[in-house]
């Protein structure tokens, strides 16, 4: 592994909790920092992986495992990357912990009632109206990381969850 490596940060929770905000402020305060990022966001990359997704068990766990390796061989390149996914299964963030070194797990803690009450894609809304049967939280698991680097509330402004971020990669000398 280059010295040079890019880190890596996985902002993770249940569908509306609030990951592309945070993602969207960390991405602003990063580049004042003049740190390159990549955000490799997963409603994008599925229009690319799988463009009429089935979100079946078999392909998340390739969607993920592809988007694994699409990150790693990033910041294998020394470019920084943020992975913008639910990844509702422990073990595809634990994959790419496995192979990124420079590797920050940030979990976004918000009750499911109010990431129902959000919905902004009307993910949980098609839940309950029978036409989506594999939502994380409702008819999937979800399963919260054990040891994150960085807890974060929904409740709080995605501004201080950046903050906070930013601040962990320049405790462990990420930045």
């Amino acid at each position: 592994m280059s010295p040079d490596q890019g880190f890596a940060v996985w902002v993770t929770g249940l569908p509306a909790s609030g990951k592309s905000s945070i993602t969207r402020e960390l991405t602003k305060k990063l580049e004042e920092e003049g740190v390159p990022i990549v955000v490799l966001q997963s409603d994008e990359m599925r229009k690319i992986l799988t463009p009429e997704p089935t979100y079946s068990e078999k392909e998340r766990k390739q969607f993920y495992r592809t988007l694994v390796l699409i990150g790693e061989l990033i910041t294998r390149s020394g470019i920084n990357v943020i992975f913008d996914a639910t990844a509702n299964q422990r073990n595809y963030r634990d994959y790419a912990r496995s192979l990124i070194r420079k590797f920050v797990e940030v979990y976004v803690v918000c009750p499911l009632e109010v990431c129902m009450k959000r919905d902004p894609k009307g993910i949980y809304g098609r839940a309950r109206s029978g036409k989506a049967s594999t939502v994380p939280g409702i008819q999937v698991s979800y399963e919260p990381p054990l040891q994150p680097e960085v807890t974060l509330s929904c409740q709080d402004p995605p501004a201080s969850g950046a903050k906070a971020i930013v601040d962990t990669l320049k405790w462990l000398l990420y930045i």
